[in-house]
């Protein structure tokens, strides 16, 4: 638990500190967040550029993690189909953004399960690259945007739906080993 607690506190001092510095970037350089413009891609154009940029930042965030290549790669492809996975199903389905990460990184537990037993790898070294991805840091940069020029009521909208997919993750993940480990019932 104290671990935990300290990591916790660790991740919310980093996040703080980039989104912080973000927003007094943007106030420096006049800069304002926007909707994102519409891009002229047939569906299946999209699918493989999410595919592509996924298992780029996937393979990224694993090697940053001093993973072997070998395990960034088996990573960055579940992370490219799962990270994928949850962006349809916003775009297309119009999933809450919280439901898609959860059914999301769910998908990541259940294909590392599978993983495990057929390379042999630790579930938890290759869920975590996995869903890094899928961290709302868009979400918290225009929540302290908002905060910082006293919108208060769009910084409350936007760190309330960060808040909800960040507990929606470690949900996902603990909903797939709740499905495949037998022994994760049971006190050891």
């Amino acid at each position: 638990m104290r671990s935990g607690l300290e990591r916790l506190a660790y991740a919310v001092l980093i996040i703080l500190v980039a989104t912080m510095t973000a927003w007094i970037m943007a106030l420096l350089l006049h800069l304002q967040p926007v909707q994102f413009p519409a891009l002229s891609l047939t569906l299946p154009e999209e699918i493989l550029f999410r595919l592509l940029t996924s298992f780029g930042g996937v393979f990224g965030f694993s090697l940053m993690f001093n993973s072997p290549r070998n395990l960034a790669v088996c990573a960055a492809l579940i992370g490219a189909v799962t990270n994928t996975f949850r962006l349809e199903l916003v775009s297309l389905a119009g999933f809450p953004p919280a439901v898609a990460a959860f059914l999301g990184a769910l998908l990541a537990g259940l294909l590392a399960s599978c993983l495990k037993s057929a390379a042999g790898y630790p579930r938890i070294s290759v869920t975590v690259p996995s869903i890094v991805i899928m961290v709302p840091g868009l979400y918290f940069y225009r929540a302290i945007y908002n905060l910082g020029i006293l919108s208060l009521t769009d910084s409350a909208t936007w760190f309330a739906n960060a808040i909800l997919i960040i507990v929606a993750l470690p949900l996902g993940l603990i909903f797939a080993r709740i499905i495949t480990d037998k022994t994760f019932r049971y006190c050891t």
